[in-house]
């Protein structure tokens, strides 16, 4: 008999450990995932999500594991970013990476303490972002978009060497975007070495970018600069078809939207950068201070040609050209 009870007990007691610990396991798990919070500007992007979740798992952390991510996309409305800045503060994320610096200023608007680590904003100091790449002070840190104001220049001498008869270009910038008016200003200065005139045209939103190329076209330009934006990028494929029906080359700095059929990029590597951000993150989830944590730039830049639109557009890209393009897409 002591011995049936003795059995009974322990089965009991076994059934019961058995059913708790699935909840046990859960808990535990549950406590030890960091959940980062991811604000965009522009529309997904699979190319630069895949590239920050590589740079997480090369550092060892598994996504659903030991790590989620909350994404938030403005899909090119600015106005939408305070809102998705504040429902991740409210999921209490510990980092939120945001791109480019409008998402970074809408995320340092929403919290004073939660880490933020910008991808991509042009010119942090001077937008008052961080004290100094160096020391930057605050909860902000991370990459910029670029190492100055001279990216501008290098993609319109590669315009015009790519369009050489180009005397007239077109320059597309949403004047609401901080970092336009300072590209717009290394332009001009680029504009006379190189015996060119620039004609700027202001976009405000999706409904302005038809009549901006009409208004373009009255000036007849010759080739058209596109000045990075989260609206415009969103729109890119719209951009690049309405440059295709105009008959007008198209260059801007982000390689996705050559992909959509501008005729060229020149700008930092993307998944470089969204690649060296998961560092930022897994350094301030270990205890690092993002205030403590230097400013870095881009150290890799991509010159990508889109041969396809060259073709629609009669555009005959000169051999040391290609020979120059990290990528050429057929």
């Amino acid at each position: 008999m002591r011995f049936a009870m003795n059995r009974r007990a322990f089965l009991s007691t076994l059934v019961t450990a058995l059913c708790a610990t699935p909840g046990a396991v859960t808990a535990q798990r549950s406590a030890s995932v960091h959940r980062i919070g991811y604000l965009s500007g522009s529309a997904a992007s699979p190319y630069t999500v895949e590239a920050f979740r590589q740079g997480l798992r090369d550092l060892g952390y598994v996504e659903g594991q030991d790590i989620a991510i909350e994404f938030r996309y403005a899909d090119g409305a600015a106005e939408r970013l305070a809102g998705l800045a504040a429902e991740l503060v409210r999921l209490n994320v510990e980092v939120i990476i945001a791109s480019p610096a409008p998402s970074v200023s809408a995320a340092r608007r929403a919290t004073a303490t939660i880490p933020i680590v910008m991808i991509g904003a042009f010119d942090p100091v001077s937008q008052g972002i961080v004290a100094s790449l160096a020391r930057p002070g605050g909860n902000v840190t991370g990459l910029t978009y670029s190492v100055g104001k001279e990216i501008y220049g290098k993609q319109l001498a590669l315009l015009k060497e790519t369009v050489s008869e180009a005397r007239r270009i077109g320059v597309l910038s949403n004047p609401a975007n901080p970092a336009a008016e300072s590209a717009l200003t290394e332009l001009q200065l680029a504009s006379r070495s190189l015996g060119v005139e620039l004609m700027p045209s202001g976009v405000r939103n999706p409904n302005e970018i038809a009549s901006a190329f009409a208004a373009l076209a009255k000036e007849h330009i010759d080739a058209l600069i596109v000045v990075s934006d989260p609206m415009l990028t969103s729109n890119a494929k719209r951009v690049a078809d309405l440059a295709v029906k105009s008959r007008l080359p198209a260059a801007t700095t982000n390689r996705l939207a050559v992909e959509g059929g501008y005729l060229m990029s020149y700008g930092p590597s993307f998944s470089d950068l969204w690649r060296r951000a998961a560092g930022y993150v897994d350094k301030i989830l270990k205890g690092a201070k993002p205030g403590d944590l230097p400013v870095e730039q881009p150290t890799k830049y991509e010159f990508v040609l889109n041969l396809k639109t060259a073709k629609a557009l009669g555009v005959s890209i000169p051999a040391p050209l290609l020979l120059r393009a990290d990528e050429v897409i057929q």
